[in-house]
């Protein structure tokens, strides 16, 4: 398996396992939340609309009392009694001491004539019969305006009763004090967001409104068709949502509305919305990191173990290569020997025959003699290999030895001596010669010193310096192996021991050399470190034990 898989294998198990719990938490949030809205929004409803039925109840007891006041008085009085201004202010000082709603009192003839008047403007010369007002109560009886300018100039309503005696009628009208009838309304307004105001049929204001405008300005809430019962409307509006209650007054065309902003209403579900965000986001962050802390352990164990067993199968490989070596060896090596003999032999009878003085003296028995001389140099080379070739072919069982590190550092360098002259490179060792024997597997160790130099040769590729330095820290001994080629940038450095990773060109390379170096040196008791820097090469070194303790019955000095 590719880093790149090992990623996406993370992700997927974090972001599963991140959706199998998140899932079922965000829904049982969005349930709960829905629940207690909707069950805030009913008791918002609820309370509204209680509140515009008490208020309602409370305005039209406000005004049944004024008119059962003037009724009860057009009832006690004549229209002579009243037509007495004295006795009218006295009549007026009580019910203004005892209710402080009227502003004046007036008594108006069935024609329209002002008989009488007690308050604070010039109104007794006034006729009202072209007053709507005056037909108004003429017709019904018992009257309340709507808000109207009239001979004041400014906002007011009346309320009016008729009274007929001996055949003639008369009115008794007042006019009530509207900032007491405004307060009246306002009592009500809740929030930054509340209003509450009358409206009459026409859609005009009969009270102020906090945001709609003065008395006689159009209502901020569009008309409805008309109903007896309370009726609640919700609206948005700028970005904020609202909430009314509309009910009809019981004796005039007005309408009460109460106005309130939801969210304001909603204030402490939203706070505790918040709160449920803020926790939901706790627990995602709480689950993410288990999660990531549980699924990044599981696929590290899951990386480690594909590296572990890929190296162990390239081991396997690379033995049953070796082995096939040994063998290919052992036997080219023996059919070599052979004919080495023979000519060594050969030249052995050449020299005694040389010596025997039987071809004389001469130039041409000089130079066959230093011919000779060459045969044997060479045959001896040529066995030398050999020998290293059987050497090498007979270990192929894991053994345990004592080992000169130095000595297979030299011997194993020697194996590439043919590439490293070919490619100019030059290979120097810089042994301490006091280094002790360590109780290792030589064949394994060999391999890694041989894997690590023919590393070397591929980073140099032409002209440059491999260098061996072997040197003793307490109870270990270390090897380095440098090299002068392109070195590793910081970035890859980590990687270089993973199975199948290689900084070499596709097809140049496998990727299984360092890690067989890291398997075989971990099983040895040894440790592999890197230094390498771009454009100024590569340094490997190894560290061993005296004594190593893969082996049974090995105890460090």
């Amino acid at each position: 398996m590719t880093a790149p898989s090992y990623v996406r294998l993370k992700w997927t198990l974090v972001l599963t396992t991140m959706g199998l719990s998140l899932i079922p938490l965000f829904a049982l949030g969005y349930v709960l939340h829905a629940e207690f809205k909707q069950a805030y929004e009913e008791k918002l409803t609820s309370n509204l609309r209680l509140m515009v039925g008490n208020k309602r109840e409370t305005i039209d007891m406000f005004l049944d009392q004024r008119l059962s006041q003037l009724q009860t008085l057009a009832e006690m009085h004549t229209f002579e009694e009243m037509k007495d201004e004295d006795r009218l202010n006295r009549i007026f000082k009580i019910i203004h001491d005892r209710s402080r709603s009227f502003l004046d009192l007036g008594v108006v003839s069935q024609d329209g004539e002002h008989e009488a008047y007690c308050g604070p403007f010039d109104l007794k010369a006034v006729n009202y019969k072209d007053a709507p007002w005056f037909h108004q109560v003429m017709l019904k009886g018992v009257y309340i305006s709507d808000v109207f300018m009239g001979f004041r100039n400014y906002p007011h309503f009346i309320v009016a009763v008729k009274r007929q005696e001996a055949g003639r009628n008369w009115i008794l009208r007042a006019t009530i004090d509207s900032d007491v009838f405004t307060s009246l309304v306002r009592t009500v307004r809740t929030g930054r967001l509340g209003d509450a105001y009358l409206v009459n049929g026409a859609n005009e204001l009969q009270t102020p409104s906090r945001f709609g405008g003065k008395v006689l300005s159009e209502a901020p809430l569009p008309l409805e068709p008309e109903s007896q019962g309370i009726t609640i409307r919700t609206w948005r509006e700028k970005g904020t949502d609202f909430i009314a209650g509309t009910a009809p007054l019981a004796h005039t065309g007005w309408r009460l509305v109460i106005m309130e902003s939801p969210d304001e209403e909603l204030s402490p579900l939203l706070r505790t919305r918040s709160l449920v965000y803020i926790l939901l986001a706790v627990c995602a962050l709480m689950i993410f990191v288990g999660a990531y802390a549980t699924v990044y352990s599981m696929v590290n164990k899951l990386r480690i173990a594909d590296r572990e067993r890929a190296a162990m199968d390239a081991a396997v490989m690379q033995s049953s290569k070796m082995a096939s070596l040994g063998k290919l060896a052992a036997g080219v090596a023996h059919e070599v020997n052979n004919p080495l003999s023979i000519i060594r032999e050969s030249a052995g009878w050449i020299r005694d025959i040389i010596n025997d003085g039987e071809l004389g003296e001469g130039p041409a028995v000089d130079d066959l003699q230093e011919a000779i001389g060459d045969i044997d140099r060479h045959v001896e080379r040529a066995r030398t290999v050999t020998h290293r070739m059987l050497g090498f072919a007979r270990r192929m069982e894991p053994l345990h030895e004592d080992v000169d590190l130095n000595m297979l550092a030299n011997q194993t360098a020697s194996f590439l001596e043919n590439e490293t002259r070919h490619r100019d490179i030059q290979v120097e060792c810089k042994l301490d010669q006091d280094l002790p024997l360590i109780t290792t597997d030589p064949d394994q160790l060999q391999q890694v010193i041989l894997n690590l130099l023919e590393n070397a040769i591929d980073a140099i590729d032409e002209n440059g310096t491999i260098t061996l330095s072997t040197t003793r820290a307490g109870d270990r001994v270390a090897l380095e192996i440098s090299d002068t080629g392109a070195g590793i940038s910081q970035e890859l450095l980590p990687k270089v021991f993973d199975p199948f990773f290689t900084t070499k060109a596709a097809g140049e390379g496998t990727g299984l050399g360092l890690s067989i170096v890291y398997s075989a040196l971990n099983k040895l008791g040894g440790t592999i470190d890197v230094r390498s820097e771009p454009g100024r090469g590569t340094t490997f070194t190894i560290s061993l034990p005296l004594n190593c303790p893969y082996f049974p019955g090995c105890k460090e000095e």
